[in-house]
């Protein structure tokens, strides 16, 4: 290995929009705070919503309204289905740097966190005019109002304090927790806010009238349905050692290839996405489970015979593959899960670099027999005996050979950023998970 040589790196600018921080999730982030930033300006100069006598809460309350149902719908799953079923509908033939753009489509959180955070900043400012108002009795601002927007401001700073990366990183179940809960309790008293400023401003009109109660029943609903398909399933689990569990369910769903089905063993508490591994011609579906802290030690020490299930399949990362030609796919341990269905169905050419510990031993030979009858010219590297390759190395070198593409990496979040950026500063389209969520 120590004879591949990588190809120099491309120019500084090119490299500067392939930087960390100027990632499309970034750019996206960035393009939101942007247009809430002229909002602001606007509000503040032609638009006068900030005159110390009387402060414009109706109008700053729309763009929190408009910023927050942003953040909601982008993160449905049948909008993020919609999304990745347009993104990945572009043709084959179509200019490679067309495609490789589309295929950044996973990074559609940054909607999802920026409008998230300008509505929550947007509060401040709300909350700031409902007590100025108070103070200068316009509106005929009241306690009940007064009391229930404070009470939302505190919750929706501590979701974006908990949402934070490292927050979320070192407190996870309570980053759950607070997300949940804490966004059930801010919508449902966001219709409680509503209704007492509908007492306020014009109790004649009738309620679905307003434009804002047709905003909040469709955020209501898009919160609703996919627990109206929470259920309870048979679960079967297969543990090869004690560091895996491959688990099969077949309850009548049969997932797309790189899709991916949340489990939960207390259902109004966490939740945890795996990727789905369904086999072509075959109802059900199975999941790759490694032990990474723990939730999922407890799953494979105690083997549950039954779990809970919601929502749908929902399409991730691993689907952009259907816009290249051929592609390598990079996975470290338990990654193989997300890439093995792609390699099953093998619509896409692709050659597999999985580096893992003792992989017989670790997965099962089944597993690994499966794996190399669909990839006979897979490279399967075994770290207890080889030690930890230079991923980087070995991706460059099995995207030359094979010509491809694209290279899709599935593994941790420091060893994908390391690849994935790599790779793009070299000019070769390179793709994996971004810890958003």
């Amino acid at each position: 290995m120590n004879t591949i040589i990588l190809p120099p790196k491309k120019s500084f600018l090119y490299r500067l929009g392939k930087h960390p921080l100027l990632i499309p999730y970034k750019r996206l982030f960035i393009l939101i705070t942007l247009i809430n930033g002229i909002v602001f300006y606007k509000g503040l100069t032609s638009w006068n919503w900030f005159n110390p006598e009387s402060i414009a809460i109706y109008k700053i309350s729309r763009v929190i309204l408009f910023n927050f149902t942003l953040a909601i719908l982008i993160r449905q799953q049948y909008v993020i289905n919609l999304l990745f079923t347009i993104a990945t509908s572009v043709p084959k033939h179509w200019p490679l740097f067309i495609r490789r753009i589309c295929a950044k489509v996973y990074h559609f959180g940054g909607l999802h966190s920026s409008s998230a955070t300008m509505g929550t900043l947007w509060y401040f400012v709300f909350v700031w005019g409902i007590y100025k108002s108070l103070s200068n009795n316009v509106y005929q601002i009241n306690n009940p109002i007064v009391i229930i927007t404070t009470l939302i401001l505190v919750l929706l700073v501590t979701i974006v304090i908990m949402a934070l990366p490292k927050m979320r990183a070192k407190y996870h179940n309570q980053f759950e927790i607070t997300h949940r809960i804490g966004g059930w309790s801010v919508l449902i008293l966001f219709w409680v806010q509503m209704l007492l400023f509908v007492r306020l401003e014009s109790p004649s009109i009738p309620l679905w009238n307003k434009l804002d109660f047709w905003i909040l029943i469709v955020l209501t609903a898009s919160v609703i349905i996919p627990w109206l398909r929470l259920k309870k399933v048979d679960i079967n689990i297969d543990s090869p050692s004690n560091h895996v569990a491959l688990t099969s369910f077949d309850y009548g769903v049969t997932p797309f290839a790189g899709s991916s089905t949340a489990l939960s063993r207390n259902p109004l508490l966490e939740w945890h996405s795996f990727a789905n591994v369904p086999a072509p011609d075959k109802t059900g579906f199975r999941l790759t489970i490694s032990r990474a802290g723990d939730w999922t030690g407890k799953f494979i020490s105690e083997k549950p015979n039954k779990i809970w299930v919601k929502g749908i399949p929902t399409a991730g990362v691993g689907n952009v593959d259907k816009l290249f030609k051929k592609v390598i796919w990079v996975a470290t341990g338990s990654g193989i899960g997300p890439c093995l269905p792609h390699l099953l169905l093998n619509e896409t050419p692709s050659v597999l670099i999985w580096s893992t510990r003792s992989p017989e031993k670790t997965y099962g030979e089944a597993l690994v027999n499966e794996i190399k009858n669909v990839q006979p010219n897979a490279i399967i590297w075994n770290t207890d005996e080889h030690g930890k390759p230079d991923l980087v190395k070995l991706a460059y070198k099995a995207y030359k050979d094979f010509n491809a593409e694209a290279v899709i990496c599935i593994s941790n979040q420091s060893l994908t950023q390391k690849v994935v950026h790599n790779m793009e500063y070299r000019g070769i389209p390179a793709y994996g998970a971004i810890w958003d969520s």
